[in-house]
């Protein structure tokens, strides 16, 4: 492997490299800076979160602007806030030395007329996140006309947060002579898309195989009842005193309720989501790097452009939308070296999910049981006597004091004071878990084998037959109240789906982008070959009706339609099943006088008067 002083980077950012401690490149570094300094050729650049791809595109880049030209001259697009504060911050450290380069972060979240008049000041590099980027060219504040550089970093994710038409629209105000420069950890059919439309003949590296797991992670799957799923997140991080985690859950809603979960019982926890300010951010993330806490618990966009490297655990407290997401969630850990563990707690009907990420990342889960009170104790106890070990004694103060403490324990035995010492720390830990029940559940994997030993999960089986006729029963729930949430959901139907490449990340996005709403809760999705049924806080309903009826999304005009609970009518066992291929409306042949009934009885009748005859 070269050195960095070996790539051709020129004086300034090499000492900027050795202040900062970096002496050889990354796999991905070593393969993409080479071609970007000496090529003009587009370039796509596949590689796991944390392998180095931000000072893989931007060495390159700050390596060959023109420090006396103030218009910008590259532009980086990001998924979220975070990554685009830390992709700018990395770029102004390997331009320490180069003091003309100016790096502007144009991000949501915080004063939009203090980011203009950056811009209006001007400055070679821009980083954005799509949603502000779009406003500021819309308001004319972000001239992209003459750019040399173009990067779109973290491109599956920006896709499956649904930022699709966002990305169109800035790549085409981009001029046709530029670099185009595409990072991803994964290839989905989207990211093909985009290349393909937007770049020309482009270079494809990678780092490792696409869509595969990092190396120095092991993956672990526990199967628990839903409603035990809190408690079997507190055994995981009891039996593990020295865990540094981030747990990954699917909503705003809940990843709040979890952290404040685990905040009331003790642990070292915090909250990180969309409602949250950036100051807010700012203070949690601090807190996580310092390691003053052991556990935040995140939603998948709020973590994005978190910079870790010593986490011992991902935990999946619920399973992404999207195998992709899996991939980007467990890549943070088992970084710079470091061995990780990715977690999932799953329900019995959920297990066909991970055979879905098996394939897809080319590992194998182990099949983890929760761990016991007794493991627990047990655990802790050994975790605690180490560390005990470990102190330093100050002889020079301490010794004053032992002959009076030493005095004090005169008359119990070392084993006594060991006995004691362990019950000081350990009482209240050790009631807890006393006669604690068995929250592990059968997932029926050793049932669904076949002879050939190849996984036959039934829920899958049951899932692949059932589609769109399932979906049209399910018309009939209406307007209704989430038991948990407390918040009174509308459900609508559209007329787009999965032939339409609609997914549950994609139609969050749309919902999440209208301007008069914030804070919308999403219920359940369900989505179709030809159409999709989700809810939302009823309360919203028409704004979000408004919004989405006549947008145009992959060339189809959407149809947005309330569903209503439709009346219950009475109908034999054989009519039902003969009509179960209709479910969404109704068989007039069984709604009546003549139908199916009838006509089977009429038949039966004319058979007995042949007989007679």
């Amino acid at each position: 492997m070269e050195t960095f002083a070996e790539l051709g980077l020129k004086e300034e950012v090499n000492k900027a490299l050795e202040d900062l401690g970096f002496v050889k490149p990354t796999p991905i570094q070593e393969k993409a800076i080479p071609h970007l300094l000496t090529s003009e050729s587009d370039l796509v650049a596949l590689a796991q979160t944390g392998t180095g791809k931000t000072a893989a595109f931007s060495l390159p880049i700050v390596n060959q602007l023109d420090e006396n030209e103030r218009s910008v001259q590259a532009f980086i697009l990001s998924p979220t806030r975070e990554l685009c504060l830390q992709i700018a911050k990395d770029i102004e450290k390997f331009t320490k030395y180069q003091r003309k380069i100016k790096t502007i972060a144009v991000y949501g979240g915080a004063r939009i007329d203090t980011q203009i008049k950056q811009l209006l000041a001007g400055g070679q590099i821009v980083v954005g996140t799509p949603g502000r980027v779009c406003d500021m060219i819309r308001r004319k504040k972000l001239d992209l006309s003459n750019i040399k550089w173009v990067v779109l970093d973290e491109a599956d994710e920006m896709l499956s947060m649904g930022f699709k038409d966002e990305l169109d629209f800035i790549l085409e105000t981009t001029p046709e002579e530029k670099q185009t420069l595409l990072f991803s950890a994964t290839m989905p059919r989207e990211i093909a898309r985009i290349a393909k439309k937007y770049m020309t003949d482009p270079l494809e590296i990678a780092a490792g195989e696409k869509n595969i797991g990092a190396k120095n992670v092991n993956h672990v799957y526990y199967t628990v009842q839903q409603r035990n799923k809190y408690q079997a997140l507190k055994r995981i991080a009891d039996v593990n005193p020295d865990i540094y985690s981030i747990v990954f859950c699917r909503t705003r809603r809940e990843t709040q309720e979890v952290a404040d979960n685990l905040i009331r019982d003790g642990y070292s926890a915090d909250a990180l989501h969309g409602d949250l300010s950036q100051a807010q951010r700012d203070v949690v993330m601090r807190k996580l790097r310092s390691k003053h806490l052991q556990i935040l618990v995140a939603t998948d966009v709020a973590a994005r452009g978190i910079d870790v490297d010593n986490l011992t655990h991902v935990i999946n407290y619920t399973l992404p939308d999207q195998v992709e997401s899996y991939t980007h969630r467990s890549g943070r850990t088992g970084r710079a070296g470091n061995k990780g563990t990715s977690i999932v707690i799953v329900t019995s009907r959920e297990v066909y999910k991970i055979r879905q990420i098996e394939k897809k990342i080319g590992k194998e889960f182990e099949k983890g049981m929760i761990p016991k009170g007794r493991d627990i104790c047990e655990t802790r106890l050994i975790s605690m006597i180490e560390n005990l070990k470990k102190v330093e004694v100050d002889e020079e103060n301490i010794n004053e004091f032992l002959p009076g403490i030493y005095e004090k324990l005169e008359d119990l035995s070392k084993e006594d004071v060991i006995k004691k010492f362990v019950s000081v720390e350990f009482n209240k830990i050790l009631a807890y878990y006393r006669g604690a029940r068995d929250l592990n559940e059968s997932d029926g994997r050793g049932r669904d084998r076949d002879r050939n030993g190849r996984d036959r999960d039934r829920g899958d089986r049951r899932s692949r037959d059932r589609d769109d006729r399932r979906g049209r029963d399910r018309e009939d729930r209406g307007d209704r109240r989430d038991r948990n949430s407390g918040v009174e959901f509308a459900r609508f139907h559209i007329n787009v789906g999965q032939k339409n490449n609609l997914n549950p990340a994609r139609l969050m996005g749309m919902i999440n982008e209208i301007p008069s709403v914030s804070k919308v809760e999403i219920g359940q999705i369900e989505i179709f070959k030809k159409f999709t049924f989700f809810d939302v806080d009823a309360n919203l309903k028409s704004e979000i009706s408004e919004a989405l009826s006549g947008m145009d999304f992959e060339g189809t005009s959407i149809v947005i339609e309330p569903v209503k609970e439709r009346p219950k009518t009475t109908t034999s066992r054989r009519g039902d099943r003969k009509d179960r291929s209709d479910r969404g409306g109704y068989n007039k042949s069984r709604s009546g006088r003549g139908g199916g009934g009838d006509r089977a009885k009429r038949a039966k009748d004319n058979f007995r008067k042949k007989r007679r005859r």
